[in-house]
C-alpha cells in the first residue's frame, strides 16, 4: 500500500497546476489532502476528471478555508469526519477512512497563528485528537497523516534557535503535543527510518526560502507501533511542486 499525504493549499488551484496528472504519476493507493479550501461539492467538481479514485471530503463551514479529503482506489469500509466536539468540528480538519486491517486518518491541525492567538485551541485539539485516535486503536491499528503544523525536533526546521517558543509551529506547547502522540504509541515513521536526515516539507513563499532550503518539516505519517514492522518506506517528496508544502509518503506491506 502506497499512501501519500499532501497539503495542497487549495485543491482548485492545484488542479490548474496539474494536480490530477501528478496523482496519476504518484500512483498511490490512497492520497490524503489537507487545506483543500473548498466545499464538498467544489472538491467533487474540481476532481471530476480524476479517474480510478473514490473521493471523500470534509469541508469547513467557512467557505474557501481549511478542509481535508481522501482519494482512494479501494472503497473504504466506512468514512467518518470530525471529533464530535463542536469547537473543533467547524473547519473540516479530520477525515477517517476504515480499511480491513487499519484506519487511515488525515488531519489539518490548527495553526496557532501570529502572536499565538489560537495556541490554547490548538493545544486542546492535540489532546482531543489523541484521545480520538486511542479509541480507534482499540478496534484496529491507526495511521494518521497530515499537516500537523509543528516541527518536533531541532532537526525538523532550518532555524530552530530563532523560532523556538516564539513562532507558531515551534513552541514548547506544540512540541509537547507531538511528544504526546509519539509517547502514546504513534510512531513518526519518517524520523524512525531516517533518524539523521534533514528534509523539510514546507517553505515560506517569501524570501526565496525554497531555493535556500530554509524549511520546516510540518507534515507527518504517524503509525501505531504494531504497524511499524510493515513499514517499507517513509519519505518526503521534495521534487513535487504545486503547493508551499510537498507530499509525504508511507509504503506498507500488505
Amino acid at each position: 500500500m502506497k499512501l501519500v499525504s499532501w497539503n495542497v493549499n487549495g485543491v482548485r488551484a492545484g488542479v490548474k497546476k496539474g494536480f490530477i496528472e501528478k496523482v496519476y504519476d504518484m500512483d498511490a493507493d490512497v492520497i490524503c489532502l489537507q487545506e483543500t479550501k473548498a466545499q464538498d461539492d467544489q472538491v467533487a467538481e474540481a476532481l471530476e476528471e480524476l479517474k480510478g479514485y473514490h473521493v471523500f471530503s470534509n469541508s469547513a463551514v467557512k467557505k474557501g478555508y481549511s478542509g481535508t479529503a481522501i482519494l482512494s482506489k479501494e472503497k473504504p469500509l466506512s468514512v467518518s469526519s470530525d471529533l464530535g466536539i463542536e469547537l473543533h468540528d467547524q473547519e473540516g480538519r479530520l477525515l477517517v477512512a476504515e480499511f480491513p486491517s487499519y484506519y487511515l486518518a488525515t488531519t489539518y491541525v490548527p495553526n496557532s497563528k501570529a502572536g499565538l492567538a489560537r495556541i490554547d485551541e490548538r493545544v486542546d485539539w492535540d489532546k482531543e485528537l489523541l484521545n480520538y485516535l486511542k479509541a480507534l486503536e482499540k478496534k484496529k491499528p491507526v495511521v494518521i497523516c497530515g499537516d500537523f503544523n509543528v516541527c518536533h525536533k531541532d532537526i525538523d526546521l532550518a532555524r530552530p534557535k530563532a523560532n523556538y517558543d516564539k513562532s507558531p509551529g515551534y513552541t514548547q506547547k506544540e512540541i509537547d503535543g507531538m511528544d504526546n502522540f509519539t509517547e502514546n504509541g504513534f510512531m513518526d515513521t519518517f524520523r524512525i527510518l531516517h533518524p539523521d536526515e534533514i528534509k523539510y516539507s514546507w517553505w515560506s513563499m517569501r524570501g526565496g526560502a525554497k531555493a535556500k532550503n530554509v524549511g520546516w518539516r510540518l507534515d507527518y505519517f504517524l503509525a501505531s507501533a504494531s504497524l511499524m514492522p510493515k513499514v517499507k518506506q517513509a519519505d518526503i517528496w521534495t521534487h513535487i511542486e504545486g503547493s508551499d508544502h510537498c507530499p509525504v509518503i508511507l509504503e506498507l506491506e500488505d
